[in-house]
């Protein structure tokens, strides 16, 4: 099990813990985090899982590909740099502690 910080846009910090081998977005799910919508759930059709991963971490993923940066192009809350969908991002060990900031809205 690794610990996962979510951060909503008012600031107050959910945190939880998840299974490895999972994507964030299960276990947001999982955890009833409030700002991830997961519509499509996790087919990356509809950009409701999108999530600002902070530092050290987001240097840490590997970079999106084609598809999810496309999806990542049509977020309701401007996209930035550290944006990523929480569906292609797998849960693993070196991801314990992961903080990830939720977006005002995804829709």
């Amino acid at each position: 099990m690794i610990t996962i910080n979510f951060i909503a846009a008012d600031g107050q910090l959910t945190g939880t813990t998840a299974q490895t081998g999972k994507n964030l977005m299960q276990a947001a799910v999982a955890a009833g985090v409030e700002g991830i919508a997961a519509d499509c759930g996790g087919l990356m059709t509809c950009a409701t899982c999108h999530v600002h991963v902070r530092e050290p971490f987001a240097a840490q993923l590997p970079p999106p590909d084609g598809e999810e940066l496309a999806m990542l192009a049509f977020t309701a809350t401007p996209s930035r740099p550290n944006s990523r969908l929480s569906c292609q991002i797998k849960l693993t060990e070196a991801l314990d502690g992961l903080t990830v900031e939720l977006p005002v809205t995804q829709y």
